[in-house]
């Protein structure tokens, strides 16, 4: 006689898995926007590549290499609310697995006034268990130590007004 083997309801989970990572930043909400949106800046903490969109939902997304002009990561605007909220998905334009929308990664900007001029700045980037390559593209994107935070925590409070 067959023996039914009851899963646990562990088995039917499957894990959500995502970077989040923070910084308290000595300047404005409005400041730190600049920062996350003006290609005066941009490559200041984008490894040197610029953003090329108009930062209209559904938009296209190409960070490109300010001195070499080649393509290192694509993706869409998802949503773009002013000094709260950017959102948009991030793709390896060189990647072997499929580039459909099931595989890019998204990368939320939060931005929360936690005083008059400090601003709490929180990236959030996944769902690394839902796309192609998940566990080595987070452990990849895992590998880092907020520099892209502390240098825009660097060029924000450098751009506010000294009182």
């Amino acid at each position: 006689m067959p023996q039914f083997v009851n899963p646990s309801w562990k088995d039917y989970i499957m894990t959500e898995k995502y970077i989040r990572q923070s910084i308290e930043i000595n300047a404005t909400p409005e400041t730190v926007w600049k920062i996350l949106t003006d290609s005066k800046f941009i490559s200041q903490y984008m490894y040197g590549c610029n953003a090329e969109t108009d930062w209209k939902p559904g938009s296209p997304l190409l960070w490109k290499g300010a001195a070499d002009g080649k393509l290192y990561v694509k993706g869409h605007i998802v949503q773009f609310e002013p000094t709260r909220r950017l959102v948009y998905t991030i793709i390896d334009p060189t990647a072997t697995y499929p580039h459909t929308p099931e595989n890019h990664l998204t990368i939320t900007c939060e931005l929360k006034p936690l005083a008059p001029r400090t601003t709490n700045l929180e990236f959030t980037t996944g769902d690394f268990s839902k796309v192609a390559d998940g566990q080595n593209r987070y452990n990849h994107s895992n590998d880092g130590d907020n520099t892209i935070l502390k240098a825009i925590k660097s060029l924000a409070e450098s751009q506010e007004p000294q009182q």
